[in-house]
């Protein structure tokens, strides 16, 4: 059984959007303003500075109980005790991730459009992220936005937690919840805001907003 887990507001890093400030002092401030769930992505980032920035994450996020997710690298994860990994379509299947890190790990896979929900075993995932939902510019390569009512359709179809990702942002983040996202996952909407205690504070209540509501 893999670690507990909060999609409710998931922080994707960015390292060029927080090269200034700093990616761990970004994500210690976003954790601050109600952050529940953070992923370590650098896709070419070099060993030694995923092993060292990941262990730092580590320490800022143990005293919350937030667990660290690191993109695709499992060199990275094995190395610093990470609680799991998240891949896309092209890389390691799920499967073969589970057999490598075992039961306790937390498995998280990209899905983009819904003739992806037969690639996978979903025994073999604890969470899905799916989108983009909104259009994003943070991925030169992101497939075209789902829309919320096309999202909604997919994740009808998946029975593990959902969390969207993809252009969110306060102002929609209650079209995503209301789509029956479990969570949001956002990059530049806090890695690249001015305050990013203050950005995942409005995100989280936005998200709290919409359950407290019943909307989902």
């Amino acid at each position: 059984m893999p670690a507990r887990f909060d999609l409710s507001l998931y922080l994707v890093t960015d390292p060029a959007m927080t090269a200034r400030r700093g990616l761990v002092e970004t994500v210690a401030a976003a954790v601050d303003g109600g952050v529940t769930l953070v992923q370590l992505r650098h896709k070419d980032g070099p060993f030694r500075l995923m092993v060292e920035t990941g262990r730092a994450l580590m320490v800022r996020l143990a005293p919350h109980g937030i667990p660290l997710i690191v993109n695709d690298r499992l060199d990275v994860v094995h190395a610093i005790g990470a609680a799991g990994v998240h891949v896309g379509q092209d890389d390691l299947p799920p499967a073969a991730v589970r057999a490598l890190l075992g039961p306790r790990a937390i498995i998280g896979l990209s899905i983009t459009r819904e003739e992806e929900l037969g690639t996978f075993d979903p025994a073999t995932v604890d969470y899905v992220g799916l989108g983009p939902i909104f259009s994003t510019g943070t991925k030169a390569d992101a497939a075209v936005a789902l829309g919320p009512a096309v999202f909604a359709s997919i994740r009808s179809q998946l029975r593990c937690p959902v969390v969207a990702i993809g252009g969110i942002t306060g102002a929609n983040a209650a079209q995503a919840i209301a789509a029956g996202a479990d969570g949001i996952a956002v990059v530049s909407a806090i890695c690249g805001a001015a305050d990013p205690r203050a950005a995942a504070h409005a995100l989280r209540a936005a998200v709290d907003s919409c359950r407290k509501a019943g909307i989902s």
